[in-house]
Parts: structure tokens; C-alpha cells; sequence
């Protein structure tokens, strides 16, 4: 993410914002999964200081910095040491997360917009062997948004969940539920809101905005059958069930379980490994710390009834399950403005 690094100044908190549209979710009603991070090894390479997206297929790891002097690509080994790079084929402006498509593609997720000021946003194809790829341009119909996460559905559907401080996020895909294979390229592809999603906050410690961290979604990841869908917090990793491998209305319906990823400076990356296995990872704190560890969350859809039939749970599961909190005292918008007072940002 561009502009929140530790070198910005918390000052103290003066005054309370009351908002009488939603607020964040009651977490309270998600279940959490009796799941424990275990560290999975810890990259030593400088680009990934700020590290925003990854991806697993086939026993591959890849992992993608944000936008900064180095913005290749890094395939990693079991120790997190490099085996190659990849450059993306089109200049990316804010790489926030990437993703695997069925076609066994990288997906480079251009979405961020810190200023809501873009006109379009990107995806980006990248052969994971060759890195070759196409640049496609995205519009927002209602206007800019500021995004980190995307989710490519078995069916190649690409969903984008925007990054919201106050209130709900937005869920998007492609007008007319286009595939990433009926993307035009350069385009732009105009894209859909088709619901809402809101998480937190939990008392999960984590996160560069204290009160605000565990309710801004930073990533996204589908499992390689399709049937579970992951978006994180900084805090938080949250899975939804989608038997019938319908991405968009599992989202929309909201989490079935939350496991907590505590302790992460700036967590934003998440992927499933072809075991079903769940890995996060973090950005660092600041360009002197010493790198996060990329932390494996096991047996995360065994959680899940592998053999449901479609539709199975849909009664368990209900919009209510995020109640919308109105007229509440949010103190994270007072502290916000005034943690952001020195953001770093690197325009081109």
C-alpha cells in the first residue's frame, strides 16, 4: 500500500466522529477457526520489504512487491530464497495483490488509488515461466475506488474488493460476469458493484492504524477447487464457503469463519497451496526492519465439507451474520487523520 509506512506520526486521538450510516460488523458473530500460524520460512530479499500479493500453484511460490523501484515478480523456494524474476509486461502504476487463474496465469492486481483520482485501474497477465502477458484496463461505473484485493473464481471471474476505512466495502466484477478470458485488452472493462462486504474489528493486535487495522481488507485468495474463498484484514484472515463456486454471492453473504494473524506489521498477502493449506504474509514496518515471515495456516478447507452438495449451507448462511451498526461513536476516523498527517508516497 503506498503512503502508510512507519514513518508516520501518531497523534493523540482529540476528537470522536459520529456516523449515523453503518459501521463496521459485530465480529462477534463469526466463528473462529481453531487454526494456528506457523512460520514457513522468512524472505531475505529487499524487494519484498514491501511485499502486497501472493500466489501458489503446482508447488510454486510467487510473491509480489507493491509499487516501488523493484516491481519483478519473485518466485521463492521452500526457504523463501529467490529462484527467478519475472518483470510484468506492462509498467504497473500500484500493485496490490496478485492472484492465480484457472489457466494456471499470474494476475497482477493494479488497483491502487489512495486518492480515489485514477480513471482506470489494471490487471495484468503474467506467464509464470515465459512473463509474458496483456495489460487490461478497468473503469469503476460508480467512480474511482481504492482496492487491494482480488479473487479469480474457478470460472475465471475476477472480484475486486475495495479497501474501506468507515462502512461497508465494495464487491466488484467485470459487467456481464466476464472472464478474464473475455477481458479486452488494453480496454477498459467496466466493472459492476454487485454487493457489500465488512469485517471487524476484532482485538486482534496488528496493523499500522491502531482501532482501524482489523477492518480494512488488505487480500484475497480462492483455493484451487473453488469452493473457499479468503480475504484478510491486517489482522485477520476470514473464509467464506461457496460450494457452488459462486465467489461474488459467498462474499456478499458474508465470513463463515475468522482465524486471527496476529502480529503483523502490515499484513496484506494471502494464497492457498494445492494442499489447501493458507499462507499470509506481510509487508515490513519500515525499510530497516527485518522482513515478516510468510506464515502457513494448515488444513484451512478441510474446515469445510469437501463433498457438499451445491448450495449446501446457504440456510446456515446469512446476510445477517454482518449486522449493520448504525449511530455508533468511531473514534478511527479522528485517529486516522491524524496518523496520516505524514504519509510517504512515491508519485511517478
Amino acid at each position: 500500500m503506498r503512503g502508510v509506512r512507519s514513518s508516520v506520526a501518531w497523534a493523540p486521538l482529540l476528537v470522536a466522529v459520529v456516523f449515523a450510516a453503518p459501521a463496521a460488523a459485530d465480529d462477534s458473530q463469526v466463528p473462529s477457526a481453531d487454526v494456528t500460524p506457523e512460520v514457513l520460512c522468512v524472505p531475505n530479499d529487499p524487494a519484498l520489504a514491501e511485499l502486497s500479493g501472493l500466489a501458489a500453484a503446482g508447488g510454486r511460490l510467487f510473491a509480489t512487491p507493491d509499487a516501488g523501484a523493484d516491481e519483478r515478480i519473485v518466485e521463492l523456494d521452500s526457504d523463501c530464497a529467490v529462484l527467478q524474476r519475472l518483470s510484468a509486461p506492462a509498467d504497473p502504476y500500484d500493485v496490490e495483490d496478485m492472484s492465480i487463474g484457472p489457466d494456471g496465469r499470474l494476475w497482477l492486481a493494479d488497483l491502487g488509488d489512495n486518492t480515489r483520482s485514477r480513471q482506470t485501474v489494471a490487471l495484468i497477465s503474467v506467464d509464470p515461466d515465459s512473463g509474458t502477458g496483456n495489460l487490461y484496463r478497468l473503469r469503476y461505473l460508480d467512480g474511482p475506488q481504492d482496492a487491494e484485493t482480488l479473487l479469480v473464481s474457478q470460472q475465471g471471474v475476477p472480484v475486486i474488493v475495495t479497501k474501506s476505512l468507515f462502512g461497508p466495502s465494495g464487491i466488484y466484477r467485470p459487467a456481464g460476469n466476464r472472464t478474464t478470458a473475455e477481458l479486452e485488452s488494453p480496454g477498459p472493462t467496466d466493472l459492476e458493484r454487485i454487493g457489500t462486504l465488512a469485517l471487524g474489528p476484532t482485538d486482534t493486535p496488528g496493523g499500522p492504524i491502531p482501532g482501524a487495522s482489523s477492518s480494512m481488507i488488505t487480500g484475497g485468495a480462492v483455493s484451487e477447487d473453488g469452493t473457499v474463498a479468503a480475504v484478510r484484514t491486517y489482522t485477520d484472515v476470514y473464509l467464506f464457503h461457496a460450494p457452488d463456486r459462486d465467489i461474488s454471492a459467498a462474499l456478499s453473504s458474508g465470513p463463515d469463519l475468522r482465524i486471527a494473524v496476529a502480529g503483523e506489521p502490515q499484513g496484506e498477502a494471502i494464497a492457498f497451496t494445492s494442499d489447501g493449506d493458507l499462507l499470509t504474509a506481510s509487508e515490513a514496518a519500515s525499510e530497516f526492519a527485518v522482513q515478516p515471515p510468510i506464515q502457513i495456516l494448515r488444513g484451512v478447507t478441510d474446515l469445510f465439507v469437501a463433498d457438499a452438495p451445491e448450495g449446501a449451507g446457504d440456510e446456515e448462511r446469512s446476510t445477517a451474520v454482518l449486522p449493520v451498526v448504525g449511530g455508533v461513536v468511531v473514534a478511527v476516523a479522528a485517529l486516522a487523520v491524524a496518523a496520516v498527517v505524514t504519509l510517504r508516497r512515491r508519485g511517478r
